[in-house]
This record gives C-alpha cells, sequence and structure tokens, in this order.
C-alpha cells in the first residue's frame, strides 16, 4: 500500500496549472542602498529626547539623587519643591564578647588566675540592617534602603535628609 495519493488529474491533492508544490517561490531579494542620514522634516521618525537641564547633582541617598531644583529617582524626575522626606532607622548594634577573647580568657586563667579575665572586657561591635530613605511629591512616591555599616550611618542619613528638606522649604 502506497501512502502517498495518486496523482490522477482528478486526484484532489493534486497541484492546479503543474505549479511546484509549496507557497511558491520566495519574492526577490532587496539588496538594499545607502544609509542616508535622517533629515529633518522628512517625515521619518525621530525618538523624543527629554529635555534635561544640565545640573550637577548636590548628593546621593541611595539610588535618589538631588540636584538644586529637581529629585532624580527610578520612579522619575519631579521638582524638589513640596517634596515630603521620611527616614527610618532599621539598623541595630549588637556590642558582645569575641569567641578568641573567651578561649583566650579561659586558657590564661589556669596560669595567671585573675588576669585572664581581663580577656573578657573585649568588646566587638556589630551593626546590622539598614536605613530607609522615603520621598514623596508631585504625585510620585519613592523608597530606598541603606545598608547600614556602622552606628554613625544613621546619623549620616539624617543630616542628609536634612539638608534636602531645607532645599525643599
Amino acid at each position: 500500500m502506497n501512502q502517498y495519493p495518486n496523482p490522477n488529474p482528478g486526484d484532489p491533492w493534486q497541484q492546479p496549472g503543474n505549479e511546484p508544490p509549496g507557497w511558491g517561490l520566495p519574492p526577490e531579494q532587496h539588496m538594499g542602498g545607502a544609509i542616508e542620514p535622517y533629515q529633518a522634516g522628512t517625515g521619518g521618525y525621530q525618538p523624543p529626547v527629554p529635555q534635561v537641564p544640565d545640573e550637577a547633582p548636590l548628593l546621593t541617598i541611595g539610588d535618589i539623587a538631588i540636584t538644586q531644583n529637581t529629585v532624580v529617582t527610578p520612579a522619575g524626575r519631579f521638582p524638589i519643591r513640596g517634596t515630603v522626606w521620611t527616614v527610618t532607622d532599621m539598623s541595630r548594634t549588637e556590642r558582645n564578647t569575641p569567641t578568641w577573647a573567651v578561649i583566650t580568657a579561659i586558657l590564661v586563667f589556669w596560669w595567671t588566675c585573675l588576669l585572664g579575665l581581663l580577656f573578657l572586657l573585649v568588646k566587638e561591635q556589630k551593626t546590622h540592617g539598614h536605613v530607609q530613605v522615603t520621598v514623596q511629591g508631585h504625585g510620585t512616591y519613592h523608597a530606598t534602603h541603606v545598608p547600614a555599616v556602622s552606628p554613625a550611618t544613621a546619623h549620616q542619613i539624617n543630616e542628609q535628609v536634612n539638608y534636602v528638606r531645607g532645599l525643599a522649604a
């Protein structure tokens, strides 16, 4: 048994007009031409170019940049006048005795008695968390998190935000 249809003239599988089967030959290839520069007024596509004033950033807080007159965030650019700034300190600082000091105090205690206990006075300070800064104004809200690397990080961010609040007033 043959799985292909019989190409008789009355067969519905026969191509009309003795043309090759399929969709036909591909269209002629366009060879192209020289690249022409864009000329204004020709009706071509020109991408929109935002008019950005040439202001240098005064400071940045996380991913928020502040210039003399504007706030630049990933959410957009808007005037600094009328913005509301909020700072939330979500960091914590822990002080504890490191493991090496406890082991040294135990080992030295057996030879020098009370002198080994002085190693227990050694303290180690670690800061974890972040400081959250939010800006809200002109229909836009943006929050950024600045990692806290020391206890002074929250104080430094507060000072920067107070400076920006002065610009916004």
